[in-house]
């Protein structure tokens, strides 16, 4: 029997119970059960644990569970997702669209952050589903085709349904459905095709500019002499860089509370509100100090 592949911090093969991936986020008195485990690692219940949707502006929604965002934008002329959590959750989003009013063949554009199994799951049985488009950067697309085997940190240990990519993105490229507009911001480091997306939407009467910004951690991450990504270092730097800027009213983050959201909660789902500089000067910090610890252990 081969030995225990090295798992991400995110994510442990189904022998092993996951602790201190993220902070706890409370359940108590969770009208839904969780949803079921996958086989092949374990997840925190967080991460399956069904929500209902929280409104954050007039036209964009969470409809993840209580840890792992799943951001739906509807318009006039359909809506579009941006990812969708573990591949579990495929029919509890259908189900929240429909809540929403959002019907299967509504959903025409479906966007992500990252090409890892707790991001992009369910998003081939959502295509499937809905027929939608599926836009990617070259980065990424190459990894979803591959369902997420042979990754660069992890290889094949967290693995999902491989996705085709119907439209390939470019940095700065804006797409646009219904008068919104969504901008893509390449932040490669957590993955080299990591992606945020920026876009305008009316919260309180007011307009307000939304930043889905990508992890920026390293989860165990070999960050020197990496020879599957040698240039890791400089684009964690360039990412924090291009974070610090953006046009940011309203963090989004794919794990819901990095930016300070508890969707568990059904009275102050924003507890502490946190913005673009300061998610990227924290986690600027963390990296440096990740980085310092394996140059003293390389010396």
């Amino acid at each position: 029997m081969p030995s225990i592949p090295r798992f991400p911090s995110c994510f442990l093969p189904a022998v092993i119970v996951l602790a201190g991936c993220l902070p706890a986020i409370g359940m108590t008195g969770a009208a839904e059960p969780f949803l079921p485990q996958a086989s092949a690692y374990l997840t925190r219940d967080s991460w399956r644990q069904p929500v209902a949707p929280v409104r954050i502006a007039a036209h964009t929604w969470q409809i993840g569970t209580a840890g792992i965002s799943a951001v739906l934008i509807k318009t006039d002329a359909g809506a579009v997702l941006i990812d969708g959590g573990v591949a579990q959750a495929s029919a509890m989003l259908l189900a929240h669209m429909h809540e929403l009013g959002v019907e299967p063949a509504d959903l025409k554009l479906i966007l992500h952050s990252h090409a890892h199994a707790d991001h992009v799951g369910p998003l081939t049985a959502l295509k499937r589903a809905t027929g939608a488009t599926v836009a990617s950067n070259a980065e990424s697309a190459v990894l979803l085709a591959r369902g997420g085997s042979n990754d660069i940190h992890f290889g094949d240990d967290i693995v999902f349904a491989p996705l085709v990519t119907d439209h390939i993105v470019h940095d700065g490229e804006i797409v646009t459905i219904g008068g919104i507009q969504l901008t893509v911001h390449f932040t490669p480091g957590h993955t080299p095709g990591s992606m945020s997306w920026t876009w305008n939407d009316v919260a309180d009467g007011k307009p307000v500019r939304i930043a889905y910004v990508d992890s920026l951690s390293a989860p165990d991450y070999r960050l020197i002499g990496n020879l599957r990504y040698p240039h890791i270092i400089d684009d964690y730097r360039h990412t924090f860089d291009v974070v610090r800027t953006l046009p940011c009213d309203m963090l989004l983050t794919p794990h819901a509370d990095g930016s300070g959201w508890n969707f568990a909660s059904t009275t102050n789902p924003h507890p502490s509100p946190m913005g673009c500089q300061d998610y990227a000067d924290a986690a600027a910090s963390t990296f440096e100090a990740q980085l310092e610890t394996q140059r003293e252990a390389a010396r």
